[in-house]
C-alpha cells in the first residue's frame, strides 16, 4: 500500500465519529434557552475538521488487532474533549475564528460559550462512563484514568502559555517551549489517542512507555507545524485567522528564533508590539513582524525543527512499534507521521 492518502483514510473515520456524537448529544428541549444550549454544544462538532485525534485512536486500535466497534465510543469522547476545550481556548486566547467561522464566544458572548463548553465536557465524561458496558469496568476505568491524566497535562500546558502572556514574559528558551508543548499538545493530540486505541485492543502495558516517547516527539512537531501554518497557511484550508498568534502574542518557536537572531533595536521594537493588548495592535505592526520573520527565516527554522522531531518519532515507531502491528496498518501510521508535519490545515 504505497502513497497512502491520509486524508482519505481519516475522512470516513471522522464521519463515523461525528455520526456517533450527533446521535449522543441532545438536540431539542421544550425550554428555548436549553434548546439554545444544545445548539451551541453541537456547533463546533458540526464544523469541518481533520479528525486526527479520533482517527489516531481508531487506527492504533486496528493496528493492535482491535475492532472499531469497541473503540468508537472512546474516539467520540476524545473528539468531544477537543471540541469543548477549544471553546475555552478561544476565549482565553481572544481568538476570532474557529474552523473558518466565528468563534463561539464571538457568536453568543463569553458567558454562554463558557457554559456550553462546560456542558460539552460533562457529556464527554458521560460518554466515557458508557465504556463500562462496552469494554467492562476494568478497562473502562483504565481509559477514564488516561483521560484524567490527559486533562491534567493539557490544562497545565495551557496555563504555562497563558501565564507567559499574562506576565509579558519573553525570556523563553526553546526547551521551555518544548516542555509547554509536551503538556499542552502532545498528550491530547498523540499520546492519549494512540495509547487508548492500543489499550482497547489489548496491548501490553509496556507499549504505553513507547507510545509516550513517540507521542512526545510527534506532538511537539504537530504544534510547531500549527504555529507555522498560523503565519503562512491558506485560510481556506487552515480555518483559523492567519497571523492570529501575533495578534494574540503567543510564544512560539518562530518568535523565539526571531528574538534570538534580530538586532537589539529590532528586539525592542518587536517586544513593544507583541506586549500590546490585541485591541491596541495595528495591522501595520503585525506586517512589520511578518517581514522580520521572513528576513531572519524563522519560519524555515521552525519547520526544520518540526521535520526533525517527526523523523525522531518515525525512528521510535520503526524501531519499537512496527514489529507489533500488521504491515498494512504500519504503512498507514507511517504516512500519518508525515501528514502531521506536511499538512496544510
Amino acid at each position: 500500500m504505497e502513497n497512502v492518502d491520509v486524508f482519505e483514510i481519516l475522512k470516513p473515520l471522522k464521519a463515523r465519529v461525528d455520526d456517533y456524537i450527533f446521535r449522543f448529544l441532545p438536540e431539542n428541549h421544550e425550554i428555548p434557552e436549553i434548546s439554545l444550549l444544545y445548539r451551541m454544544m453541537r456547533e463546533y462538532p458540526s464544523r469541518s475538521g481533520k479528525g486526527l485525534r479520533p482517527g489516531l485512536l481508531l487506527l492504533f486500535n486496528r493496528a493492535f488487532g482491535g475492532s472499531d466497534e469497541n473503540a468508537l465510543n472512546t474516539a467520540a469522547a476524545l473528539e468531544l474533549f477537543q471540541n469543548w476545550i477549544v471553546i475555552h481556548d478561544d476565549i482565553e486566547d481572544q481568538s476570532d475564528l474557529r474552523r473558518g467561522l466565528p468563534a463561539l464566544h464571538i457568536q453568543f458572548g463569553v458567558p454562554l460559550a463558557l457554559n456550553a463548553g462546560d456542558a460539552l465536557a460533562g457529556k464527554m465524561w458521560e460518554m466515557l462512563w458508557l465504556n463500562k458496558s462496552i469494554l467492562g469496568s476494568e478497562k473502562a476505568m483504565a481509559i477514564f484514568e488516561e483521560f484524567l491524566h490527559m486533562y491534567a497535562q493539557t490544562t497545565a500546558g495551557q496555563h504555562i502559555e497563558l501565564a507567559w502572556v499574562n506576565d509579558r514574559r519573553w525570556d523563553i528558551s526553546e526547551n521551555d517551549y518544548f516542555n509547554m508543548c509536551r503538556r499542552k499538545t502532545a498528550w491530547y493530540t498523540v499520546i492519549t489517542p494512540c495509547w487508548t486505541g492500543a489499550l482497547i485492543a489489548g496491548a501490553e502495558a509496556k507499549v504505553r512507555e513507547i507510545i509516550v516517547s513517540f507521542g512526545m516527539e510527534l506532538g511537539v512537531a504537530f504544534q510547531i507545524q500549527d504555529d507555522v501554518l498560523n503565519l503562512r497557511g491558506d485560510f481556506g484550508k487552515y480555518g483559523k485567522e492567519i497571523g492570529g498568534d501575533l495578534w494574540e502574542g503567543k510564544r512560539t518557536l518562530v518568535l523565539i528564533d526571531l528574538l534570538r537572531k534580530c538586532s537589539d533595536g529590532e528586539r525592542r521594537e518587536i517586544l513593544n508590539m507583541l506586549n500590546k493588548d490585541r485591541e491596541k495592535k495595528e495591522a501595520s505592526e503585525v506586517n512589520i513582524l511578518l517581514e522580520l520573520i521572513e528576513k531572519y527565516k524563522s519560519l524555515e527554522y521552525a519547520a526544520g525543527i518540526s521535520q526533525q522531531l517527526a523523523r525522531d518519532a518515525r525512528r521510535i515507531f520503526t524501531e519499537s512499534i512496527c514489529g507489533l502491528v500488521d504491515n498494512e496498518q504500519r504503512k498507514i501510521l507511517l504516512s500519518l507521521i508525515d501528514f502531521v508535519v506536511n499538512r496544510e490545515f
